[in-house]
């Protein structure tokens, strides 16, 4: 095995609230729309429920329709694609989020131009997960047998399938028939990033060629009850602006839905063949915080986090791998955005790169957010524009709490000394390399570096 392979992103596809497709997605992102809406669903619970806004994607938006069982309530028997796009039998064994990434794999591939030999090859892989549960299948099916008392036969055999850990991954490789490494990494809200990370090391060393990597969460409202009860959601604005990183009134996350999927190649191969290159991905690194906090952010591990990413890059000057934009995990989330902010001023410094935070515009997809953010990063890379960092309207003007701790080692100044990194607009410039950062529950981090395929 060889760590000499470099590794393309040849293909992406993706699932987005309001959007009918990647262009749409892309369109919107670069007009500085937010994709953030009303949630119906979680209205119908009233005071029980603290937040009612999300970025959702409903049946009919996807062009599905559900069958709902006639003999366990509530329960969705199986589901029709109006579009033909996916086979009864694989939406026979799928949730929504399988078949979501079952779309955006097809979708991904075909832009990847892969053959049918290519795809099906020992060499072809499939690393998809998800943050949370199967809980849209789960939920019913259990409700059904504990309190309402019917017999376990009668939930029929698919309940299994449609809620393991590895179902999209399993759904997607029995779609395409591929014959290489298929399994899922799932780590809380960096499972996306961690799934792309992981398949860029597989192909990196010669394990496999091809592989069809990203991450999912279907819109559940059991997902969004669970976050709505750790009150670490946003609440108290209209829905576009309610997601809101870095600004000092930011009060918590927009709990949001989505797919992001792409087609990873060895960069030889790809070129050989004549593929559109979108990226070359330079590093990837992840690590954990080890200071056994489960939801604190760590700024030690996130400057661990950037250091392993340079050295995975393979360049002893640092000021060479500096970014053009670095996209942060933003999730606007008190503690969590003043500390990433800061941990990016201390590597990066203070000039010549922007920061963007999609989730300003789309909430945070959990299990989704890091693929489809790498996704928003292809888009810049592509159009050559920073996505903007909606509702960042104030920045704290005086010093966070930590930072007037005996023991803090970071930057001292408050975050509105960094106003000129962060635009609320969209902003026209060169781009040329992008780095993408994903943390989860845990203390999990992940980092990749994107750069502009130059022949």
């Amino acid at each position: 095995m060889s760590a000499e392979r470099q590794v393309a992103i040849v293909g992406m596809a993706g699932v987005f609230p309001t959007c009918h497709s990647l262009e749409n997605f892309s369109e919107k992102l670069f007009s500085d729309q937010s994709l953030i809406r009303n949630w119906e669903l979680a209205t119908l619970y009233g005071k029980n429920i603290r937040s009612t806004v999300a970025g959702y994607v409903n049946l009919s938006e996807m062009h599905l329709d559900v069958i709902m069982s006639t003999l366990v309530k509530d329960y969705p028997e199986t589901y029709i694609d109006n579009l033909a796009r996916i086979p009864a039998i694989n939406l026979a064994t799928a949730d929504i989020g399988s078949i979501w990434a079952m779309i955006a794999s097809i979708e991904a591939i075909r832009m990847a131009g892969w053959e049918a030999k290519e795809v099906k090859s020992e060499k072809t892989g499939v690393i998809i997960g998800s943050g949370g549960a199967g809980n849209t299948i789960l939920r019913p099916g259990w409700n059904n047998f504990f309190e309402l008392g019917i017999k376990s036969r009668t939930i029929g055999s698919h309940t299994i399938d449609r809620s393991m850990g590895y179902r999209e991954a399993a759904n997607v490789s029995c779609l395409i028939k591929s014959k290489g490494v298929c399994e899922s990494i799932i780590s809380a809200c960096a499972t996306g990033l961690g799934n792309i990370g992981y398949a860029y090391r597989l192909i990196k060393f010669g394990i496999q060629d091809r592989i069809i990597a990203g991450g999912i969460e279907e819109t559940s409202i059991e997902t969004f009850i669970g976050f709505d009860a750790m009150q670490v959601l946003s609440k108290g604005f209209t829905a576009t602006e309610s997601s809101r990183p870095f600004d000092k009134n930011r009060n918590g996350f927009v709990c949001s839905f989505g797919a992001g999927i792409i087609a990873l190649e060895e960069l030889a191969q790809a070129r050989a063949r004549g593929a559109n290159i979108l990226a070359v991905i330079d590093g990837y690194h992840n690590n954990s915080d080890g200071d056994g906090n489960m939801f604190a952010p760590s700024f030690s591990g996130q400057q661990r986090l950037w250091q392993g990413l340079m050295n995975d890059s393979g360049k002893q000057d640092k000021q060479n791998q500096k970014p053009d934009v670095v996209k942060v995990h933003g999730t606007s989330t008190p503690a969590g955005d003043a500390i990433e902010l800061l941990s990016v001023v201390d590597f990066m410094g203070t000039d010549n790169y922007h920061l963007s935070a999609p989730k300003s515009q789309f909430g945070h997809m959990l299990g989704a957010a890091g693929a489809v953010e790498c996704i928003t990063a292809l888009l810049m890379l592509r159009e050559q524009k920073v996505s903007p960092c909606l509702n960042s309207a104030n920045l704290n003007t005086e010093p966070e709490p930590f930072q007037l701790n005996a023991d803090w080692l970071g930057p001292v100044e408050p975050l509105a000394a960094y106003r000129q990194l962060i635009p609320q607009k969209t902003v026209s410039k060169e781009i040329n390399k992008i780095v993408c950062l994903n943390y989860g529950f845990g203390g999990t981090n992940s980092a990749i570096s994107l750069s502009k395929f130059r022949a």
